[in-house]
């Protein structure tokens, strides 16, 4: 079942929306604003985002930016802005497209199927499962084996490693890793990712007070290696 964000703080576009997707099979997540969107993009790993720009506490801009921090999750654009600046700048910012309200839903939803399609062709030769000597990531599923053995993780656990994970080699920003699992409200708490890393150590590292696959960057972020 494809899973479907809806961010817009317009409660009769959202229920339009969700009776039209869940009719049709898909299922859907909302959220009313712009930090409920990226905690809810993070936790509930969303096939498509659909994003009003107008939200009550941020521009739908500085989402997208969140999201593509981190994900490459396809971002279809629903907005009553019509001015060509404004569908430049979203586009720009990382948005796949752009439809503008009032809107059909035949011509929405068609976008909307078009968006998932390319993100799967896109993400095909993806590898979905990680593999360290240790333990295994399963992004597709979500899901953490040591030796065997499936591992629990938190929401917020899972959230940090699948970021960690999804640019590995590379180094995430502690600000980064904050704004995307926890929102943009939380971009100084670093004590939180020292008590998660800890944690995520304890659950997967061999050795945790010497990790080799949660690699700590100090003063700067955090790296995944296989």
């Amino acid at each position: 079942m494809t899973k479907v964000l809806v961010v817009d703080d317009e409660p009769q576009i959202v229920r339009a929306l969700r009776i039209n997707l869940s009719a049709r099979g898909y299922e859907v997540v909302t959220a009313a604003d712009g930090a409920a969107a990226l905690r809810a993009a993070a936790d509930a790993h969303p096939d498509v985002v659909v994003l009003d720009l107008g939200l009550p506490d941020m521009d739908g801009d500085d989402v997208i930016a969140g999201i593509r921090g981190w994900s490459t999750v396809p971002i279809l654009v629903l907005s009553a802005r019509v001015d060509s600046r404004d569908k430049v700048t979203a586009l720009d910012a990382g948005a796949d497209d752009y439809v503008t309200k009032p809107f059909g839903m035949d011509e929405f939803l068609a976008r909307l199927r078009a968006a998932v399609r390319r993100a799967a062709a896109h993400t095909a030769d993806e590898p979905a499962v990680v593999e360290t000597a240790a333990f295994t990531v399963d992004l597709a599923a979500k899901k953490v084996h040591r030796d065997g053995v499936e591992v629990h993780l938190t929401p917020t656990e899972w959230g940090i490693l699948e970021v960690l994970v999804r640019h590995r080699g590379r180094l995430v920003a502690q600000k980064q890793i904050l704004r995307e699992v926890w929102g943009p409200s939380y971009a100084t708490e670093t004590h939180y990712l020292r008590v998660y890393l800890a944690q995520l150590r304890r659950k997967l590292e061999p050795v945790p007070s010497r990790p080799c696959h949660l690699i700590t960057e100090p003063g700067m972020g955090y790296r995944f290696e296989v």
